[in-house]
């Protein structure tokens, strides 16, 4: 996120997020990830917080540092591997066009805080002769309690286990939504490029139009507060 953000990138896709582990009450033992997607201004397309973390706790810390989820065609919170969690995202948006959109205004206005845009796994998972479910997370996250597996070794210890007790089916499904996710973040990537074209080719025709920024300057759309957004 923060080489994507110093090169100019501004959205960026990845497998999915970490999170606020279960058990962090105790541990306190909570992914860089999050406050990075707090401080870093870059919109990040993920199929969600990995399952084997405590998902409740970890939205409650988004929530508290004014990062909101944005849902691609879902409502529910996607789990990593599994399509829907019992807690809800920020708002639901249907199209890459909506979320290249509200990425617009948002830069638009120079809020600093990162939308992150949650796609739920389309299918991928139904591929799959099984499915991690709760009892297979559960042994999991027990067995690493037993071996003494802590900090920044549980997570690769947790997702090779659950990858053996599905059979190696979590691990096409991981691969298979890293493509999904990529798909989701160059269109809504090319719908931000059309925004921008459009608005500088709107503002360009302006009379006594002064301090245009060029396209591609800066894909944050610096400068442009106050004014329309044609998208």
């Amino acid at each position: 996120m923060i080489i994507a953000a110093l090169a100019g990138i501004k959205v960026f896709a990845t497998g999915g997020i970490g999170g606020v582990h279960r058990g962090a009450e105790h541990t306190f033992d909570i992914s860089a990830d999050l406050q990075e997607l707090a401080n870093t201004n870059v919109t990040v397309v993920c199929a969600g917080a990995k399952s084997i973390l405590d998902l409740g706790l970890t939205t409650e810390y988004l929530e508290t540092f004014g990062v909101p989820l944005i849902g691609y065609q879902t409502k529910a919170l996607p789990a990593f591997f599994c399509r829907t969690s019992p807690f809800d995202v920020s708002i639901r948006l249907d199209s890459a066009r909506e979320i290249a959109r509200a990425m617009a205004v948002k830069w638009a206005n120079r809020f600093e805080r990162r939308p992150g845009g949650s796609e739920p796994d389309p299918g991928t998972v139904l591929r799959c002769q099984k499915k991690p479910s709760m009892q297979q997370l559960i042994k999991a996250v027990a067995e690493a309690e037993e071996q003494g597996v802590i900090g920044k070794e549980s997570t690769p210890f947790l997702l090779a286990r659950v990858a053996e007790l599905t059979g190696g089916d979590s691990l096409k499904s991981n691969i298979q939504l890293v493509f999904n996710n990529a798909i989701l973040a160059s269109e809504i990537a090319k719908n931000i490029s059309v925004s921008w074209v459009n608005f500088w080719w709107a503002e360009s025709r302006r009379p006594y139009s002064s301090n245009i920024p060029k396209p591609g300057a800066d894909a944050g759309f610096t400068g442009m507060k106050g004014k329309s957004l044609w998208i």
